[in-house]
């Protein structure tokens, strides 16, 4: 039975399975905030994404899993009946409970100062562009190429082409 609390916008429908169609509720702002997230993606129309879309949508809603997580999340939404698509009936719930126990959650500011003095050896508060490069795609669990390019708009200094560390973390904690 339907809130009547609840606009029709909020009622989002499970393509038909087998005899059924099924409901995805939206509850709250912060499954209004994934649903709104994963709707961007939906180029069909039908609730459903590209399994591909899904390492987006999980960090536009704020959370830093690994790759290995992120297969995690795909393995456990993926449909069944449709391999290498996602619906938003199985989505939606998943994500806000992980989002609800904080799971994902990106490092604090201090912890990547730190990571960042670790690199910086000779202590000049900036990385040149082709040590972070190396690192970022070589160390760790390497980054794509586009990834790498992403990070490298915010955090490069075009005037130096050097991070200055300190002024890449503000930006992208406090943006």
């Amino acid at each position: 039975m339907l809130n009547s609390a609840v606009s029709q916008d909020e009622f989002l429908l499970k393509p038909d399975c087998k005899f059924f169609n099924f409901a995805v509720l939206v509850n709250n702002d912060l499954e209004r905030k994934i649903a709104d997230a994963f709707l961007i993606f939906d180029h069909a129309g039908n609730k459903t994404v590209d399994a591909r879309e899904i390492p987006t949508i999980v960090r536009s809603l704020g959370c830093c899993p690994t790759e290995a997580e992120i297969q995690e999340i795909i393995v456990a939404n993926e449909d069944q009946e449709s391999p290498g698509n996602v619906h938003l009936f199985d989505f939606l719930p998943y994500m806000a409970q992980i989002i609800s126990e904080r799971k994902f959650q990106p490092a604090p500011a201090e912890k990547l100062l730190e990571a960042f003095k670790i690199l910086d050896i000779e202590g000049k508060t900036f990385l040149t562009k082709e040590k972070l490069s190396t690192l970022m795609t070589e160390s760790g669990e390497p980054l794509q190429l586009d990834e790498l390019e992403e990070m490298m708009q915010i955090a490069l200094d075009p005037e130096t082409n050097t991070v200055p560390y300190e002024v890449y973390i503000n930006e992208i904690m406090f943006d």
